[in-house]
């Protein structure tokens, strides 16, 4: 399991961040290579994320779920659960997201199977990384 920590910066008030994370067909597109393919709910998506790790270029498709919301503290939960569509590989995360007056902070927990971890962990965490600065970056545009 890789564990990650990045504070963003929107320079919107609370509450317009706290509505922009929870829309998941703004969200969803913010990380690069990601589409939502089908909603569910309004509190779940069936998605798809194209990932360039090094030489190798995957395919994931699976659920974005908000597993818990609470509106007082403007903080949910995100459950992320995704197979490679080429090989017997999965990618899933947990990532909390807590929002307040001008961005916000993301704690991402991933597990990640197949090709994708067969490149070291040290690879995983810097492409994770790149990926959640760059969601991050789109996010404060949304």
């Amino acid at each position: 399991m890789v564990e990650l920590d990045h504070r963003f910066e929107t320079g919107k008030d609370t509450d317009y961040n706290w509505g922009a994370i929870l829309d998941l067909d703004r969200i969803i597109p913010c990380v690069e290579g990601g589409k939502v393919l089908e909603r569910e709910t309004d509190e779940k998506a069936k998605a798809e994320i194209k990932v360039k790790m090094g030489a190798m270029s995957m395919t994931f498709r699976g659920t974005v779920e908000i597993a818990e919301r609470d509106d007082a503290a403007h903080s949910a939960l995100f459950e992320v659960r995704s197979k490679d569509v080429g090989g017997q590989g999965y990618a899933n995360a947990d990532v909390r997201v807590t929002v307040d007056d001008g961005g916000g902070a993301l704690n991402t927990k991933a597990t990640i199977a197949g090709k994708a971890a067969s490149m070291g962990e040290g690879i995983v965490q810097t492409v994770l990384d790149a990926l959640i600065k760059d969601f991050t970056t789109k996010l404060a545009r949304i």
